[in-house]
């Protein structure tokens, strides 16, 4: 049986927009797994995959300040998240802000109950 926040948080993550499509196949591919033979393994590609893709804060917003960042938000857009970036560092926290990064970082904090 698969823990409950666990799940949410799974849950949670896919269904960011700024989740990609590989973590969304890596959190699927565990779902399915859970309570097989097969969770182990799926459990271990999806920590894999939470490593490649739950993103530092300093990273995104360097991204989010630079020439591309702009290109792919909008100007406008990519100044309001550096901002928030801005905010959140000075606060202390060290994991991008998306919903993605947030629940990803909970999942890998909490891997043991994969």
């Amino acid at each position: 049986m698969a823990n409950e926040a666990l799940m949410k948080k799974i849950e949670e993550m896919t269904a960011a927009p700024s989740c990609c499509a590989e973590l969304k196949d890596a959190a699927k591919k565990y779902v399915d797994a859970v309570g097989t033979d097969a969770q182990k393994a799926a459990a271990e590609d999806l920590i894999a995959e939470l490593k490649e893709d739950v993103q530092p804060l300093d990273g995104v917003r360097a991204f989010f300040a630079s020439d591309a960042g702009a290109a792919v938000f909008g100007k406008e857009q990519a100044a309001k998240m550096t901002a928030i970036a801005d905010e959140k560092l000075a606060a202390g926290e060290k994991i991008c802000f998306c919903a993605a990064c947030q629940a990803g970082n909970w999942i890998l904090e909490h891997q043991e109950l994969l």
